[in-house]
């Protein structure tokens, strides 16, 4: 993503918002556009591995290092945007043996070649940079670099940037639309302590005296901003997890020494989650990388195969009973572990819509509470969730300024799912559909659009109005309705009132006979007899569905 029950409540959802907040009247600067938008000079050509090495100066909270870019040019170019925050400085840029040009404009750097790069040819050039990089003032909302240290005062050091980008720390193409195809980081520093990035690691190396190198190796798309570093007095303990069919993968686990034997206890709840995600959502999308939770000295991130942990080894959210409903699972393994499906299995390609991390990661849970614990205790996981959402804005952002939308993506997201479930009307369809998502779209950058136009495709109903009510206004749906006694039964008279034009969701009631029944109202008044005893029997499906219910005087 992300004291007192009150000061815990405050940071889950307030902080956890606050950097998630769309602000209508934001003046968007060249800055943002620069951030957030595919110009000719980052559609020109496509990523396909990074090569990045660090080396971490702990004592001065400063950095150095490359970045080799290896591209494919889609069309011809001689100019081309990179990304790196302004507090780090380009110390050279080299392409074929010399020195090129470069100039800054805020954070996006031009780099200008020596010769026109000819569309469908390949090329690389290395970006060497150096500098004191942002540090996380509140990570993971509020990111950069956590220099800390752990209980024995040794140093623990770990990055955040979902968000704020990549470019935080290292310089790279910095939009979410080009995925490298795999990725090599070195990451040096002090040989008394240990550095985890993403992926397997294949070596180490000792580059001068007091110093020592970890190479890791990513061998599938990332997306930048689940690129990781972690260095500390950690340990390494190892498991591993077979699939349905058979095949297996590793489970590694990087932990401060200290708390080894509460991680063993701790992450036992691991196999059993893996377990319900693949039933529900497929199997684990990068088993050659295997899966690790690496401990950080923030709460937690869904760094692709190198899991920010950082939850205390306590149940909820903190020791926080974050669904309301006292369940005793950790939070942060669940949630974190769901965005390897949604996030980076599945990435948006524009910040504006992190909801399809968000919504379905929180909407995994829920998938998770229904495997363990059964579907009615799910749906009060879901329910829970009501009293959490703001409505304050839309869910999905603003595209191309690299904006986020509303901090209701978590909790609005998932309850929307839950409906757009029960409108299915065929359990077996609507899995068939989440796991075909996860399929159909595997290691690929989408947008809302596509998500919604495949659900509405396979579960043979247009649910185009539903996104655009709950995704895109900020309001809830009014069911309006009036109900007048009539001889043995219950006269209905309703209708919706929504900001979509001509909102037709289906909702259900519960009927005489204790079974739902459905109803089919439209933003026009209509009429309806209930077999119903009286009034006060007419009962909506609140559990399934979210809206306003509004009783009037017609």
């Amino acid at each position: 993503m992300k004291s007192t029950i009150t000061a815990i409540f405050l940071i889950i959802f307030g902080l956890q918002s606050q950097a998630q907040l769309f602000d209508p009247e934001h003046a968007y600067t060249r800055a943002d556009t620069l951030r957030g938008s595919l110009r000719a000079e980052r559609t020109c050509y496509d990523v396909l591995t990074y090569d990045l090495a660090v080396k971490v100066d702990i004592a001065n909270k400063a950095i150095e290092g490359s970045n080799t870019i290896n591209f494919k040019a889609v069309s011809d170019f001689q100019r081309l945007q990179i990304d790196l925050f302004e507090e780090l400085s380009i110390t050279k840029i080299i392409f074929e043996g010399k020195d090129i040009q470069f100039k800054r404009e805020f954070a996006a750097v031009w780099v200008d070649f020596p010769k026109v790069i000819k569309g469908g040819t390949q090329g690389e050039f290395t970006v060497y940079y150096s500098g004191h990089p942002r540090i996380a003032k509140m990570a993971p909302w509020d990111g950069g670099i956590s220099w800390n240290t752990d209980e024995k005062g040794n140093p623990w050091v770990g990055v955040s940037c979902q968000g704020l980008g990549a470019s935080v720390w290292w310089p790279n193409k910095d939009h979410l639309s080009d995925e490298p195809e795999s990725m090599r980081i070195a990451i040096t520093a002090p040989d008394t302590l240990m550095a985890v990035a993403n992926g397997n690691l294949i070596s180490t190396s000792i580059p001068e005296k007091g110093w020592k190198t970890w190479h890791w190796a990513v061998t599938y798309p990332i997306n930048n901003y689940n690129v990781t570093m972690n260095i500390g007095k950690y340990v390494h303990f190892e498991d591993t997890y077979t699939n349905v069919d058979g095949s297996t993968y590793s489970l590694d686990y990087y932990v401060l020494e200290y708390n080894v034997d509460k991680a063993k206890k701790q992450f036992e709840q691991v196999k059993p989650m893996l377990k319900a995600y693949e039933q529900y959502l497929g199997a684990y999308p990068f088993p050659r990388d295997g899966y690790a939770l690496v401990e950080t000295p923030y709460v937690g991130m869904e760094h692709q195969s190198a899991i920010a942990y950082g939850n205390g080894y306590q149940t909820g959210y903190s020791g926080f009973d974050y669904s309301g409903i006292g369940l005793d699972f950790d939070y942060i393994i669940i949630h974190e572990t769901a965005h390897e499906w949604w996030g980076n299995n599945v990435s948006m390609k524009d910040l504006a819509d992190m909801w399809i991390h968000e919504g379905f990661g929180t909407y995994s849970e829920a998938i998770y509470v229904e495997a363990l614990y059964g579907n009615a205790t799910a749906m009060n996981y879901i329910n829970a969730m009501k009293q959490k959402v703001r409505n304050d804005e839309p869910i999905i952002g603003d595209y191309n300024v690299n904006n986020e939308g509303s901090g209701d993506m978590y909790h609005k997201g998932a309850i929307f799912l839950n409906s757009l479930r029960t409108l299915t009307n065929n359990d077996q369809l609507w899995w068939s559909i989440i796991k075909g998502i996860q399929k159909d779209f595997a290691q690929q950058t989408v947008t809302t659009e596509q998500i919604e136009r495949y659900i509405s495709r396979k579960a043979g109903k247009d649910f185009s109005k539903e996104f655009d009510q709950y995704l895109r206004h900020k309001d809830l749906p009014k069911f309006e309705y009036k109900l007048t006694p009539e001889a043995g039964a219950v006269k209905l008279e309703y209708r919706w009132s929504a900001d979509v034009p001509e909102f037709d969701m289906p909702l259900r009631y519960m009927g005489a006979d204790g079974a739902w029944k459905w109803l089919k109202p439209t933003t026009d008044w209509q009429e309806t007899s209930l077999d119903l005893p009286n009034i006060k029997a007419f009962k909506l499906d609140t559990t399934h569905f979210y809206f306003e219910e509004r009783m009037v005087k017609k």
